[in-house]
């Protein structure tokens, strides 16, 4: 179980393949992808489908339930180069929420890909899910994260 909140196969398969996505994160192991692979229409739209660049496919379970439970996310670009991720919920206390903005963008500016030159940041915008979105100052995002 390593930590799981849910742990199974074919129970779990069957029950995803009912439409029951009570989770955020699916880990699964190397032998079980070709089983999941008929959910990939369920898992994909919402995100959830396991794939080793994502680091949700792997050998050791146990050690990814740790890493995902302590709070591992991955991001990436779209092809505009503009980064989507969550980085809380709306139920979170404001000093976790800033905590969690802060982490976020060091480790944005730490994997700075090394292609890019000039600047980095040029608008940086937060919204809820359905909310209206919210511009922020770069220069006072990167100052309050202690990137300057």
């Amino acid at each position: 179980a390593a930590g799981a909140d849910l742990v199974g196969m074919a129970d779990l398969i069957e029950e995803i393949a009912a439409g029951n996505l009570n989770f955020e994160v699916l880990l699964a192991t190397p032998p079980a992808m070709p089983k999941l692979a008929k959910l990939g229409k369920v898992l994909g739209p919402k995100g959830l489908m396991p794939s080793p660049k994502a680091g949700t496919v792997t050998a050791a379970p146990g050690e990814a339930v740790g890493e995902f439970k302590a709070g591992k996310i991955e991001f990436r670009t779209d092809k505009q180069g503009i980064v989507h991720v969550p980085f809380g919920k709306c139920d979170f206390e404001a000093g976790s929420l800033s905590e969690n903005l802060a982490a976020l963008t060091k480790t944005i500016e730490k994997n700075r890909p090394s292609g890019c030159k000039g600047k980095l940041w040029s608008t940086a915008t937060l919204s809820s899910t359905m909310g209206p979105p919210i511009k922020l100052d770069v220069a006072a995002l990167r100052t309050f994260a202690g990137v300057v």
